[in-house]
């Protein structure tokens, strides 16, 4: 296998290329650094996409130009078949609690939805609002925590012919455990019900594939993907049509306008269309060719590869200091089923004295709930300190990660003193 072309890549982030010792950014399941491609065409499109769009002159026809490339962009990252579907707006939660608001107007008083312990607080938070305005039962089902996962048995054990949705995510952004969604999504089907999914933990290092799990809604946010400050939700088309949408009274009727509220940040359309690009590009540099989503696939599996070695030596590292416990995924065996983000707490030191301490080196981490307060809950951390969060990016290095790891074990060190 050709090896990861770590230092080419690095060479394209302003913000880890031309000096000598770059802060260690292992903070990305919060967000992550951007190429200079990505911030180039945000420039541009303020420069010369800087109109709105409808009007007959040029500078409005680049906007629309610009507006296309980046549905297209986001069909083509999470696998749709046109971008009829795709809904482009400013976060994955300001989306979710959108379009919450037409699915409730499906549901009836007494109707049920599920929502999982393993979730984001930006996929829970949206339905039990909605649960609330429409008079809806809340069913929970809880993660294996041998597995780390939700079991599809566990799941059917929750449903019934009253479940009108089922929101649940593809990767947990405390634990790393990526979900059999193609079997959850089965399962919800079943009972009738909508599959919505949270893909943004997926993204950074897997491409989502909405045909093949055959959700109804999928969502991601670019920024956890070397994009810009925005987000993409996927609907299926014969779904969405059956909603009615919030806007404006005069805003277009069609797919996917009719979602998207007010003026589009055209320069961030850009930047979400040169993020694709530089995706596709790790697959040029790979040898791959095809469509941009087929070059895309071949860029993930060849830095999927990478991230993954780079994994499996800070589990090691992190399990050889005494006191921590890593809650997720350890076992090498199946290192497929978890994404890089490692989580941890020690029985004596702080989170927070951990991501201090690491700062007071320049190595960015989180520590505390991360928004994931239904997996603080279930696993019975305080809601405040939480875990100390490390997320591993394509752009991470080897000797990074052992950085972080004689970092760690100082303050380790530095405590038991």
């Amino acid at each position: 296998m050709t090896p990861f072309p770590i230092d080419c890549v690095r060479a394209r982030f302003p913000a880890i290329a031309g000096t000598d010792r770059p802060p260690v950014f292992l903070d990305n399941a919060a967000g992550t650094q951007v190429p200079q491609s990505v911030i180039d065409a945000v420039a541009q499109g303020m420069a010369q996409g800087a109109c709105n769009l409808g009007g007959k002159f040029a500078g409005s026809r680049r906007a629309m130009d610009i507006w296309d490339a980046a549905h297209q962009a986001g069909a083509d990252i999470v696998g749709a078949p046109t971008p009829r579907g795709v809904i482009i707006g400013s976060s994955m939660t300001a989306l979710t609690m959108h379009i919450s608001r037409s699915i409730g107007r499906l549901c009836q008083p007494g109707d049920e939805i599920v929502l999982t312990r393993m979730d984001h607080e930006g996929d829970v938070a949206p339905w039990l609002l909605m649960a609330r305005d429409h008079g809806l039962t809340v069913r929970w089902v809880s993660f294996d925590t041998d597995s780390w996962q939700i079991e599809p048995e566990a799941l059917r054990a929750v449903m019934s012919q009253r479940t009108r949705l089922v929101a649940m995510n593809y990767a947990s952004n405390m634990t790393g455990s990526i979900n059999d969604m193609a079997a959850l999504v089965r399962v919800v089907h079943e009972f009738g019900a909508l599959a919505y999914v949270d893909a943004v933990q997926l993204t950074p290092h897997r491409l989502p594939d909405v045909v093949a799990i055959d959700c109804d809604f999928l969502v991601c946010s670019a920024y956890k993907f070397f994009g810009p400050h925005m987000a993409v939700l996927w609907g299926r088309e014969s779904v969405l049509e059956g909603l009615e949408a919030y806007k404006c009274r005069c805003s277009s009727d069609e797919l996917p306008e009719r979602f998207e509220l007010g003026t589009p940040q055209t320069e961030l359309l850009a930047g979400l269309v040169a993020t694709a690009d530089y995706l596709a590009s790790l697959g040029d540099l790979a040898g791959h060719t095809g469509t941009r989503r087929e070059r895309m696939l071949g860029g993930y599996a060849a830095f999927g590869a990478y991230e993954t070695a780079l994994t499996l030596r800070l589990i090691e590292g992190i399990l050889a200091i005494p006191g921590i416990t890593i809650h997720g995924i350890t076992n090498p065996n199946r290192i497929a089923q978890r994404v890089p983000t490692v989580s941890f707490t020690h029985d004596r030191i702080a989170t927070h004295a951990f991501a201090q301490g690491l700062a007071d080196q320049d190595i960015c981490v989180w520590s505390g709930h991360n928004y994931a307060l239904e997996p603080a809950r279930q696993l019975g951390l305080d809601e405040d300190t939480g875990v100390v969060r490390l997320a591993i990016a394509h752009y991470n290095t080897g000797e990074e990660i052992e950085r972080t790891l004689a970092a760690l074990a100082a303050v380790a060190a530095a405590a038991r003193a």
